[in-house]
């Protein structure tokens, strides 16, 4: 269950906290322009999600040098940062996303289930 980028943070975590059964996972994904280490951010987290959150998961990926203010009221200071915002608690990932496992465990993810 993707949600359009036309929608605010605030509908998105309000969506998410009407969705029954399965945890929704809110996510976003802050990268600064599209190096090639956000670049591979951006695809190892969008696989990690299809693999192991698919249609429960809203992603959005967030350019920090087309919205630098949200760095400051997110308070990210290393680029790329993965920000799980639902279910609680939060959990910030630095990083390119690459170890997989660390991941995973992050979001209390158990490998193999979905």
């Amino acid at each position: 269950m993707r949600q359009s980028k036309e929608q605010t943070g605030t509908e998105i975590m309000e969506n998410a906290l009407e969705t029954r059964g399965d945890k929704h996972f809110v996510l976003r994904l802050y990268v600064a322009g599209m190096t090639p280490k956000s670049t591979l951010a951006v695809a190892n987290i969008k696989k990690i999600c299809e693999d192991h959150l698919a249609g429960r998961y809203s992603l959005e990926v967030i350019d920090l040098y087309k919205r630098p203010a949200l760095a400051d009221g997110e308070q990210i200071i290393a680029a790329p940062t993965l920000l799980k915002k639902l279910p609680l608690p939060l959990r910030r990932f630095i990083g390119d996303m690459s170890n997989t496992e660390k991941i995973i465990v992050g979001l209390d993810l158990q490998p193999g289930k979905k």
